[in-house]
């Protein structure tokens, strides 16, 4: 049996919705509506839900929250074995839907359980891939036990797979942010972020770019543009499918439901180990675009980060 870990932060989204048309609200706040997200925990929760053997690798608090973040995932067939329990806070993450569906976060992360992290030891043979990326490797202590946890995984020959989801209100040194991506990327088989992402990377003296990335030896970058759809480039060259027609909640978990979404599908192909996945055709890579897309087409046609099961897509 092949696995998949998620490696990364589970926290709370405070959600605060304020739509063109609503009542005015007194004190112009609109409610909070707590919702259980970050990226990683996204990913994994949507992997667990379309069937692939997933666990998540993470510094869950024992407060309440945790005990939801735990029962969220067993819920949705996410292995909580490799879970470590801590007695500080979840972190949380106020998000700020705007009226197009777009989401806007500001963190509370100080002296929180996830970030306290430690490294889990040798992961079982049938791990085949191990997926990194948001907050987790940022925020330290645990930034760096991540980061040699993505190195040691590439040197045992698992597919690694990276979403940095950056948000840049919790890098403080984003030249050194981007210096320390790129020390990645000769360890990363999968890379995909948004095109602002991309944007972001690409800017200052220690900027990089697409073509960087698969210089130093990713095999593929997948890009979200969000309405636009998704694009893949591979040394051989790139293929882009559009975004299905969805009336958009938000769009809380897109990105997220797009990784799970591609890592699902190279599941269900027998492609999870790095050398499958340098062999994939563009006919292939489209496919896997296709059913990502449409993955994330129906978690934004939901509130909150509420990704499809398998039951509820297309079997064409």
């Amino acid at each position: 049996m092949r696995e998949i870990v998620v490696c990364g932060e589970a926290l709370v989204d405070v959600v605060q919705e304020k739509r063109a048309g609503d009542a005015p609200v007194p004190g112009g706040l609109a409610p909070l509506q707590p919702a259980l997200g970050g990226g990683p925990f996204n990913v994994a929760i949507t992997l667990g839900r379309l069937g692939s053997a997933v666990s998540l690798l993470s510094a869950v608090s024992t407060d309440t929250y945790g005990e939801a973040i735990v029962d969220a995932l067993q819920g949705a067939g996410v292995g909580t074995t490799l879970i470590q329990r801590r007695g500080e806070p979840t972190s949380l993450a106020l998000a700020t839907i705007a009226d197009d569906g777009s989401a806007r976060y500001s963190f509370y992360v100080e002296g929180t359980a996830d970030r306290t992290v430690t490294d889990p030891g040798p992961f079982a043979p049938t791990v085949a891939a191990v997926a990194f990326g948001t907050l987790s490797l940022v925020l330290e202590p645990g930034a760096s036990v991540y980061e040699n946890l993505l190195h040691r995984s590439h040197a045992e020959g698992r597919l690694v797979v990276l979403d940095p989801n950056i948000r840049p209100a919790v890098i403080g040194d984003a030249d050194g942010y981007r210096r320390r991506f790129r020390t990645w990327m000769t360890s990363v088989d999968l890379v995909k972020l948004s095109d602002e992402d991309a944007a972001w990377l690409g800017e200052g003296p220690a900027g990089s770019s697409v073509a960087d990335w698969l210089g130093d030896g990713v095999a593929a970058v997948v890009t979200t543009a969000g309405s636009t759809g998704l694009t893949v480039r591979t040394a051989a060259g790139e293929v882009s499918v559009p975004a299905p027609a969805v009336d958009v909640v938000d769009t809380i978990g897109a990105g997220d439901s797009v990784l799970g979404g591609l890592v699902h599908h190279l599941d269900r192909n027998g492609s999870l180990a790095p050398a499958a996945v340098r062999s994939l055709t563009a006919q292939q890579w489209r496919e896997a675009a296709e059913f990502a897309a449409q993955v994330a087409a129906m978690t934004v046609s939901r509130p909150g980060a509420d990704p499809p099961w398998a039951s509820e897509l297309r079997s064409d």
